[in-house]
Order: structure tokens, then C-alpha cells, then sequence
């Protein structure tokens, strides 16, 4: 018998399960930003929904595995949220003549603040579990060892002799 897991059918169960993560994930968005202006927040509607779905994840009210899809489409696909904007940007051309050269060199330097800063986090956050795995296996194996105290060695010494 033929099973019923065919390619295409697994290819479109993904596919849904996908379309359903996104748009779970702009409902959130949606539903924050809505919050944030309710409540006259300077916070951003997106910061928001982006802490509560951390919070939710972090403590495992939300699985990993209900907006691991959806939020690897939005961020592989990251460059085509760019492209209105940029396209956009071109209305303004007198604008980038006088300061284009400085509106540039503001972005690149705010982009390599942000890799910096993301760097030195993760390095920090390496250096910190190395340290905590580090200090398990000394601990379980300071465990295992089973000292013998000088007088219980030279009883065990008279008494095999």
C-alpha cells in the first residue's frame, strides 16, 4: 500500500505550518503595537511583542519548535524588507547629494556598533558556559575521587603487611 506521506503533501504540510507561524508571529506584532499605542508606551509595539516572545520562549510556555519555521523564512527573506525602502530613498535624491557621505558613514557605523556589540556578548556568553561546564566536570569528578587520610593509608599499609 502506498503510503500517504507523499513529497508534495509534506512539502504543503510545511508550507502551512509556516504560513501559520508568520502569521502568528504578525499577530503579535500587530496585537503589541496596538498595547503600546493603547497605553501611550515610548517603548515600541515590536520591542514589546519581541520581550514577550522571549519571555514566552525562555520560560517554555512556547516551544522552539512553534515559530522555528516561521521566524527562519522571515529572517532568511530579511533582504526583501529592505528593498520598498531603499526603492524609496530615490525620491529624495537632493537630499543624498549634500549627505550621502554622512547619512552612509552613519549606518556602517551603527551597523559595526551592533556587530561589535553582538560579538563581545556572544564571546562573553562562550567564555561564561565554558567556564560553568568547566567547573561541572571538576566538580563531578572531585566526586568520583575518594581521598584515604595518611592514618587510614598507614593502617591499610600495617595491615597488609
Amino acid at each position: 500500500m502506498a503510503s500517504l506521506a507523499t513529497p508534495s503533501r509534506i512539502n504543503l504540510k510545511q508550507t502551512a505550518l509556516t504560513a501559520g507561524q508568520i502569521t502568528l508571529l504578525c499577530l503579535l506584532a500587530w496585537g503589541c503595537q496596538l498595547l503600546a499605542k493603547q497605553l501611550n508606551s515610548p517603548i515600541p509595539g515590536s520591542v514589546i511583542g519581541l520581550g514577550i516572545l522571549l519571555l514566552l520562549l525562555a520560560c517554555k510556555l512556547l516551544p522552539e519548535t512553534s515559530v522555528n519555521l516561521g521566524s527562519s523564512w522571515l529572517i532568511g527573506d530579511l533582504l526583501l524588507f529592505f528593498i520598498p525602502p531603499v526603492v524609496a530613498v530615490i525620491k529624495y535624491q537632493d537630499l543624498l547629494e549634500h549627505y550621502g557621505a554622512v547619512l552612509i558613514g552613519s549606518m556602517l557605523a551603527a551597523s559595526s556598533c551592533v556587530l561589535l556589540g553582538t560579538a563581545f556578548t556572544v564571546d562573553r556568553l562562550f567564555k561564561f558556559e565554558r567556564k560553568k561546564n568547566l567547573r561541572k566536570r571538576l566538580a563531578s569528578s572531585q566526586a568520583q575521587v575518594i581521598p584515604l587520610q595518611r592514618a587510614d593509608l598507614a593502617s591499610e599499609q600495617r595491615k597488609a603487611a
